[in-house]
């Protein structure tokens, strides 16, 4: 009986402990979210909120993207943030031997509502790049990418520190890919579909049916299948999100719609 109680009692305080740590942790790093968020410069030069909008985001949105769907991302953000811990540790070392620099490469993209945020990435080309050009619009991109960079592009691992843009409540798990600031055609293309009204994501519809290989109407396009299913609400929404997540996996393993030069590439060598 006393060995039992003993076990007990080792057993809750390794409970109490580790939810001290998580606790911890998250206080941390909801501070930190509060200190690195974006301030009010940032929308000072932003030309899309002076123009008005053909698709405002609906006053009465669904109890899924309005509740459940927002913790979702926090709760999964937090767990992915300290499970990823020693990944993130072990990237950032690799990148910067290659290319010593930066770990993280920071950039303006398009939010919810045409907003701008900035979005976090594992940096992974060199630093004689060209700042805020999209990869498509470069010279021969492969020029630029480092050999980790490779890697790192190829197996979808650069996007990883966008976990944290989850947590911080900038991005989802699942929507449209943040579009550049200045990608002004694939943002008015996606106002068509009402796809600038919902937060990006870290994966979406569009990732999984053409990723790179896509071009913008096909890529707005399917974005806006993607906010019709949300806009469903309910277990549909939920399950649509699950079959995107899914669907990001089996992708990533088998290194689908990856393709150096950005949207639209692919048809792009078809045509020449």
């Amino acid at each position: 009986m006393k060995r039992r109680n003993d076990r007990v009692t080792e057993n809750s305080g390794k409970g109490m402990l580790m939810f001290k740590f998580l606790s911890g942790s998250y206080i941390i790093m909801r501070a930190l979210a509060k200190v690195k968020t974006e301030t009010a410069q940032i929308e000072k030069e932003n030309p899309y909120l002076e123009k008005s909008e053909l698709h405002p985001s609906p006053c009465k949105l669904p109890d899924y993207e309005r509740k459940i769907k927002p913790l979702l991302d926090h709760i999964l953000s937090l767990a992915g943030l300290l499970i990823l811990s020693p990944l993130f540790l072990f990237l950032s070392i690799a990148i910067f031997l290659d290319d010593p620099g930066p770990i993280l490469f920071t950039q303006k993209r398009v939010g919810k509502d045409k907003k701008f945020f900035y979005l976090h990435k594992f940096r992974s080309m060199k630093m004689s790049t060209p700042h805020d050009i999209p990869t498509h619009q470069l010279e021969n991109p492969e020029q630029y990418i480092t050999r980790i960079g490779k890697f790192l592009r190829k197996s979808s691992l650069d996007e990883l520190p966008q976990i944290w843009d989850i947590f911080r409540g900038r991005m989802s798990i699942i929507g449209p890919r943040p579009a550049l600031w200045n990608q002004e055609d694939l943002i008015e293309e996606r106002d068509r579909y009402q796809a600038n009204s919902v937060l990006p994501g870290l994966t979406g519809w569009a990732q999984i049916n053409g990723r790179d290989e896509l071009e913008i109407p096909d890529k707005a396009k399917l974005d806006g299948e993607y906010v019709k299913q949300l806009r469903q609400g309910g277990m549909n929404a939920l399950f649509f999100d699950v079959k995107c997540l899914w669907g990001t996996v089996r992708s990533v393993v088998e290194g689908d719609g990856v393709v150096e030069g950005g949207t639209g590439e692919l048809s792009r060598r078809n045509r020449i």
